[in-house]
């Protein structure tokens, strides 16, 4: 990303826009500070009219896609497009009248200002807030019919509900996302962008996908807090107040290590002229970690946390382990049954195939699976081992491995193999995700 190059500004006038020297600017001129104030008022304009076009298009997108979603239900459910086993069965889940539209178009409008779906940045397009949203909207939606129809009815009428309108939803979101970025091109509606710091911090994020031409920052060039000045800086930190005024800039990016003072008068500056302020410290990038702003007493503190989960999202998603293990093993009973009595009559050995794996806290335990191979596999391996198409003599992988049984094969296919790890799941050596 190129920056707008600096223009030569006579030397009778840099005394006039030193942030600390505001006695030796020429007479006539008005202060810095005071000329920001006046800008500001533009400048919120711009920020409100941005708020509310977003906000406008989104609910837009938001409600068309509802419509998109109604029409195509109402073609399966006439028979129209799917034929009548599908459209009848359509029917019988879902019937006529079910989520009135407007009630329905309204309360989605409400969970997904809730959810705050229609903020700035990556929360509009985020597919977790956007499902939350929809599983509000349709709770609220199904709360009186929860009475009349039934808990097992509704129960399935709230999971396909949430499912198709968090598609459609998700689909609308990434298709204004393509639209806007390269159809509109949306540069001239972009918030007018500069970037402050030392020049290396400031070129680095310049090149980045969140600055990049055509998206919410349009990056008129970056002012250094070094001297000399860089080649390509549109100036000096001391030149702020003169260079938001002369590009008429609207947001200001503090990036790189910034000296405290000098970041004080930057926020004063940008905040008096109406302008958003964001800052991307270089710490926030160390080891993948993720910043949350905590307070305490009064005092915010940023904490930067890695991908993991703390010990109340453990307790958590080993509660959430065991209950879908123990609905796993009830529910697929018949056929875990089936497949192992299958199994047996095609040929002989054991069912189950155990293997030594180490699991979380480099603890050693039995996987188990159904058994995919004959009998005594592992006896041929050394015989198969020149034809194995990896590269790591650790792994052996062959495409049409003779040792594969017939059902085996129909197993591994269809991941059915995997079933029996339920049971590693219910005694905590493995878990349902991650």
């Amino acid at each position: 990303m190129n920056p707008v190059p600096s223009q030569p500004i006579p030397a009778a006038t840099v005394e006039s826009r030193r942030i600390r020297s505001p006695g030796s600017r020429p007479s006539g001129l008005p202060h810095p500070r005071l000329s920001l104030q006046r800008r500001a008022p533009r400048t919120l304009r711009r920020h409100l009219g941005r708020a509310a076009l977003r906000l406008t298009v989104l609910v837009t997108a938001d409600l068309a896609a509802f419509g998109l979603l109604r029409e195509l239900y109402r073609l399966v459910g006439e028979r129209e497009a799917l034929g009548p086993g599908i459209g009848g069965a359509v029917q019988r889940l879902l019937p006529v009248g079910y989520l009135d539209g407007w009630q329905f178009a309204v309360a989605l409008v409400i969970g997904l200002l809730v959810t705050r779906n229609y903020g700035a940045g990556d929360a509009r397009r985020d597919p977790v807030r956007l499902l939350w949203g929809c599983t509000l909207a349709t709770a609220m939606s199904l709360w009186a019919p929860l009475w009349q129809r039934g808990a097992t009815v509704v129960a399935v009428q709230f999971l396909v509900t949430t499912g198709v309108a968090w598609l459609g939803l998700v689909a609308m979101r990434f298709a204004l996302d393509y639209v806007d970025a390269h159809v509109v091109a949306r540069t001239p509606a972009s918030f007018r962008t500069l970037l402050v710091g030392p020049s290396e911090a400031c070129k680095d994020l310049a090149a980045r996908p969140a600055f990049a031409p055509r998206g919410e920052h349009a990056v008129l060039g970056y002012v250094d807090v070094k001297l000399p000045l860089t080649d390509g800086a549109l100036g000096h930190v001391t030149d702020l107040a003169y260079l938001i005024q002369k590009h008429r800039v609207e947001s200001v990016v503090i990036c790189g290590h910034v000296p405290e003072e000098i970041t004080r008068d930057v926020v004063d500056h940008a905040v008096t002229a109406g302008c958003h302020v964001f800052a991307v410290p270089p710490a926030f990038e160390v080891a993948n970690v993720q910043p949350s702003v905590v307070w305490k007493r009064g005092q915010p503190v940023v904490e930067l946390t890695a991908q993991t989960l703390k010990a109340q999202q453990f307790a958590v998603k080993r509660v959430m382990d065991v209950v879908g293990a123990v609905a796993g093993i009830v529910l697929l009973a018949p056929v875990l049954l089936l497949v192992a009595l299958v199994i047996r009559l095609d040929s002989p050995g054991p069912v189950l195939f155990r293997q030594r794996r180490v699991g979380i806290g480099g603890r050693p335990f039995e996987i188990l699976k159904f058994r995919t191979m004959t009998d005594g596999a592992e006896a041929l391996k050394p015989a198969l081992a020149p034809l194995s198409t990896s590269k790591d003599p650790r792994i052996f992988k062959m495409p049409d491995d003779p040792r594969v049984s017939r059902v085996g094969r129909f197993l591994r296919r269809w991941a059915i193999d995997e079933l029996p790890q339920l049971w590693n799941v219910l005694r905590g050596e493995m878990s349902l995700v991650g």
